[in-house]
């Protein structure tokens, strides 16, 4: 009996959750779709209160409108002039106490991690933590810089025959099963092996405990990288 339970949790728990999460993300978007509706209304003409709650009952039109909005905005920031109002948007904002230190810290983070010249979330590697010997997946986010980087005698670029002591990288090491929440670290590069899979497969592997692993890749030679030899490993 045991047995058969679990085999049928197994089976629609990631369903389950899966429909969850949805729920959870369009009641967020419905909510603020509502709220729109709201100040439309106090805006406009008594006339069009009837059309406007009307929308409210339309399955699936808040996605719709929100899509939408995004490739507007998208299109429109694309150009100069929309460059021109976003930056011009940028200082009204950092006019505002309180609202701009938080904005300006969403903003860069945001930047960063979805700017398609970014490095950041790009690489997946091995690292030694929380002690010699203990290995776990991080992810690199860049590169130490300002004054963290002159402490640490970092070089902001690799050059060939550069000191390898002399190449850092910024690392972030997400637990499990939640990645959201993690440590920051800044590790040589010659303490960090790089990893053939891809970003998600790392995060499916964090995120299940090592139960969803991912399939072993060739490294060019036709050897697995678990069959490589121990001295292609970073030093302990």
């Amino acid at each position: 009996m045991k047995k058969y339970l679990i085999a049928g949790l197994l089976v629609w728990l990631p369903l389950a959750i899966t429909v969850w999460v949805l729920s959870w993300v369009l009641g967020g978007i419905d909510s603020l779709f509502s709220a729109v509706l709201s100040i439309t209304q106090a805006v406009l003409p008594h006339s069009a209160y009837a059309f406007l709650e009307s929308l409210r009952h339309v399955p699936g039109l808040s996605v719709l409108v929100l899509a939408a909005a995004l490739l507007a905005t998208g299109i429109f920031t694309a150009n100069f002039v929309g460059q021109w109002w976003l930056s011009l948007w940028d200082r009204l904002i950092g006019q505002i106490p309180i609202v701009k230190s938080i904005y300006n810290s969403v903003k860069q983070v945001s930047d960063t991690l979805f700017s398609s010249t970014g490095n950041a979330f790009r690489e997946a590697v091995l690292v030694q933590y929380p002690r010699p010997g203990a290995w776990t997946i991080a992810f690199v986010t860049g590169r130490p810089a300002g004054e963290v980087a002159g402490h640490l005698g970092a070089s902001p670029t690799t050059v060939m025959g550069m000191d390898p002591r002399m190449d850092w990288v910024s690392v972030y090491v997400p637990t499990t099963p939640n990645p959201t929440s993690g440590f920051f670290l800044m590790m040589q590069r010659a303490d960090v092996v790089p990893l053939q899979m891809s970003v998600d497969e790392a995060l499916k592997y964090v995120i299940s405990m090592g139960v969803v692993g991912p399939a072993a890749k060739s490294t060019g030679n036709g050897v697995p990288p678990a069959a490589m030899p121990a001295a292609a490993s970073p030093r302990n």
